[in-house]
């Protein structure tokens, strides 16, 4: 270990050794299963983490020449994540001071631990506040996106119609952000008694992303003869990349599913399997039950094409909108 020195106290940093190699900690799935399994079901928080990419794509239809810009939104932002996260890593893990004492940490946060360690309680009350702002950007960014895409939904007949209204006021969609509110908070009040309740819950919400961004990409290279490309595509490499998309969120789909805290308790089951399940059959249900009978796609889009509208061509949806071939959102 190296010693660095700080406003707050003489620190060590782990070397390079030490945070790539050793394993430590009490025994556990290591012991159990294997290390190899403890590194998969590691992968959760990094792959929950990089969801956000998706959200060009959310709101695209606000965007011109969206053909274009929301994919390039999505590759940004896939690579500021990944880059600007690993470091963010990278620096946690080689200030880490004492594992033991950092898991069992009495403030219950490992993160703000680390922290304390290295600059003491006032720097590190100063840095996870800046935390804890971020987190609330990304919460509130969150909620936008979601009542943005409840609306579009409702629009569609996904949903009901009621939710499809736009305030007076505020010019935003009240009644969606209040849903998107109320359906997060029910989500999240198991968390409040169990960590592993938190970590189903995240893994729901991961799953479904995930399972939501193959489900098209799988159609699309199934019966690729039929798929048509937009303007921004990978050419050649567009199957081979859609293979191993298709294969990584069928592994992390049956991963998350497994246990993640040893022994296997009623406590401390992995319940993401029931959630699934049960979000799974409802939505299958309510498909062909009534929802088939009404829902018949992205209305916006629909109308374009209805109209003669080429929906790649950059502003020709703006300019459909002018000349009133098609509703306005």
């Amino acid at each position: 270990m190296s010693e660095i020195s700080s406003p707050a106290q003489s620190q060590q940093l782990l070397t390079p050794l030490g945070v790539f190699s050793d394993g430590t900690g009490t025994p556990g799935w290591a012991t159990t299963a294997s290390p190899a399994y403890v590194a998969c079901i590691g992968i959760l928080m990094s792959q929950y983490t990089i969801t956000g990419f998706d959200a060009s794509a959310h709101l695209s239809e606000e965007t011109r020449n969206a053909s274009w810009s929301a994919p390039l939104g999505v590759l940004t932002s896939i690579i500021c994540s990944s880059v600007f996260g690993f470091f963010l890593i990278l620096c946690l893990l080689f200030s880490i001071q004492d594992f033991d004492s950092t898991i069992a940490s009495t403030v219950g946060q490992p993160v703000l631990q680390i922290l304390l360690d290295i600059f003491s309680e006032d720097g590190a009350i100063v840095l996870f506040t800046l935390v804890i702002i971020c987190v609330w950007h990304c919460g509130l960014f969150s909620m936008t996106s979601n009542s943005r895409m409840m609306f579009a939904f409702s629009r569609d007949h996904g949903i009901p119609r009621w939710f499809h209204y736009v305030d007076a006021r505020f010019h935003s969609p009240v009644r969606t952000i209040w849903l998107a509110a109320t359906l997060a908070f029910i989500l999240a009040l198991p968390s409040l008694g169990s960590s592993v309740a938190f970590a189903a819950a995240t893994s729901i919400a991961t799953i479904a992303l995930y399972v939501s961004y193959g489900l098209p990409i799988l159609i699309g290279l199934i019966w690729h003869k039929n798929f048509k490309k937009g303007p921004f595509n990978l050419g050649v490499f567009s199957r081979p990349v859609a293979l191993v998309a298709c294969l990584w969120i069928g592994f992390i789909s049956i991963i998350f599913c497994l246990p993640n805290v040893d022994p296997v308790t009623s406590q401390t089951l992995n319940y993401t399997p029931v959630a699934v399940g049960i979000v799974a059959l409802w939505t299958f249900g309510s498909w062909f039950a009534f929802a088939r009978k009404y829902f018949t796609g992205p209305i916006r889009q629909i109308q374009a094409e209805e109209a003669g509208v080429d929906i790649d061509e950059p502003g020709a949806l703006e300019r459909a909108e002018i000349e009133g071939k098609i509703d306005k959102l």
